[in-house]
């Protein structure tokens, strides 16, 4: 593999990067580098994993100029918020001799941070669609002095329906950017990307070796839904540490809390939840204090976690896609891995399906646990690894963790949509893809519905009601008949609302 150096690399970004123990260059670094440094349009075919973020980020802090505040020179989207965090580190890091300044935007978190590094300046900006719109229409960021431009996962952003968004992202950035594009695939919604938006584009596909697939053991197990919850408990007893995939939300927290009280510590990550409480959540599973963590699809793209020993599929993935970024979560760098998905009896066809498109070296059978080898010691359940915090990580209150209104609107459509912490809402229609709301309480936790007093559940006080309290419909306190006041003087019905606490 050539050196850093050799690809024309500035030689303080090569001492950065030796410092880190990186001299040699992958694939896609080598291929792409010298083409984005002279300033040429990149479209990049390569899987996750592979190094792109220093195959972008070396031509990034080497070309972007200082920028003034509110109008970042340079851009990257990402479509997930763990990712957007990953690639602002490794910015960070090899920018740091020269004094760039790099920060994130995604929703999950407050604003408050996020607009005191506009306001003092911020170079290049790693940004989720949905919060980057937001900020945009608001004024605090300028997208017309942006002439470099990244679009990483640009097959995961069509995935999640972030391209609508991308498009007037870009339409709004400077006429003279250079475009360089990452993705595992370049056709359908990815190809009107580089036709639109790339000018002779430099275009490297870095197709991996095939890799070692007798390294990851892959099992399909016929299952009642009963015996779930139990049959993972045993296969995370003998495996270590393991990701479970289930296909909702409400799933996730449930499967988690089941395995809390089968005795295996667990933590759930999904899109509901804030973003420090993920942070939280994969730093307890990362720094082994608890065994597993329950996550929905937003977790099989843009989370890297070392030594993951298995993956279950407690809910069979909706296609075979779905199901590779599911199972890429372990046997990784040449480690072995295990994988299990367990199919229900009217989902045979489905596993069928999925064993032929893949040519999964297996087939459908009962559960036999015997294969995993013996139980190993695995950490206890402790509340203090995964309580959610009360502040969020840019220092604002749990009110201000809000995602952005698209990002949330586009991430819907996979069952992700990223959610805010605090008092939990029961969503209302959305009027554009028709979807309906649930049943009052027909699945929200019982945390959820304990709003301040004399509310309703969602964190919101009811309107009062004619002739009685909001809050329990009895008959005004006499203290609230005169003029509507309580004794105290305050709002009309104030003294019925401390009567009916």
């Amino acid at each position: 593999m050539p050196t850093f150096a050799s690809l024309g690399v500035p030689a303080d970004l090569v001492d950065a990067l030796s410092a880190r123990g990186i001299d040699q260059a992958f694939p896609v670094q080598a291929a792409t580098i010298p083409d984005a440094l002279a300033g040429r349009d990149v479209c990049g075919k390569a899987p996750t994993g592979s190094g792109k973020t220093i195959a972008f980020g070396v031509p990034l802090v080497a070309n972007v100029e200082r920028a003034r505040p509110k109008r970042p020179r340079a851009l990257v989207l990402v479509p997930t918020r763990e990712l957007a965090a990953q690639v602002a580190r490794e910015l960070e890091d090899l920018g740091a001799q020269r004094g760039c300044r790099v920060h994130s935007f995604y929703g999950g978190v407050g604003f408050d941070g996020q607009l005191k590094a506009l306001r003092r300046g911020v170079d290049i900006a790693v940004a989720c669609p949905g919060r980057l719109a937001d900020l945009v229409n608001r004024g605090d960021f300028r997208l017309d002095g942006v002439d470099l431009v990244v679009v990483d996962e640009a097959d995961r952003m069509a995935d999640m329906g972030f391209l609508p968004e991308v498009k007037r992202i870009l339409d709004q950035t400077s006429d003279k950017r250079q475009t360089l594009l990452f993705s595992a695939t370049l056709d359908g919604d990815v190809d009107v990307l580089v036709k639109r938006y790339q000018h002779n584009p430099a275009v490297h596909d870095v197709t991996p070796p095939e890799p070692d697939r007798s390294l990851v053991r892959h099992h399909l197990w016929l299952v009642d839904r009963s015996e779930r919850v139990d049959l993972c408990a045993s296969i995370i007893s003998r495996r270590g540490p393991t990701i479970v995939f289930t296909r909702t939300r409400h799933g996730a927290d449930r499967l988690a809390k089941q395995l809390e009280r089968a005795g295996l510590g667990a933590a759930a990550i999904h899109g509901d939840r804030s973003q420090a409480q993920r942070d939280r959540a994969l730093a307890a599973f990362a720094g082994g204090r608890v065994a597993t963590l329950v996550a929905t699809d937003v977790a099989a793209r843009g989370i890297h976690v070392d030594n993951v020993a298995c993956v279950i599929h407690h809910d069979l993935p909706a296609d075979e896609k779905d199901y590779v970024h599911r199972s890429g979560r372990t046997g990784r760098a040449g480690e072995e891995g295990t994988v299990i998905a367990f199919v229900l009896s009217d989902q045979k066809k489905d596993a069928a399906k999925l064993e032929r498109k893949l040519d999964l070296d297996t087939t459908l059978v009962t559960p036999n646990i015997g294969l995993l080898g013996d139980t190993k010691p695995l950490p206890r359940p402790s509340r203090s690894a995964t309580k959610a915090p009360t502040i969020n990580s840019t220092g604002g209150s749990r009110g201000n963790q809000r995602p952005g209104r698209r990002e949330r609107d586009a991430a819907r459509a996979t069952g992700d949509a990223p959610g805010a912490s605090g008092p939990r809402r029961k969503p209302r229609p959305d009027s554009r893809s028709g979807e309906a709301r649930p049943a009052a309480g027909s699945w929200y936790p019982k945390s959820a519905n304990k709003g301040p007093a004399g509310g309703n559940g969602n964190g919101h006080k009811p309107s009062p009601k004619p002739g009685g309290t909001a809050s329990s419909g009895r008959r005004p306190a006499a203290a609230a008949t005169s003029g509507g006041r309580g004794r105290s003087g305050g709002a009309p019905g104030g003294g019925a609302r401390r009567n009916s606490r």
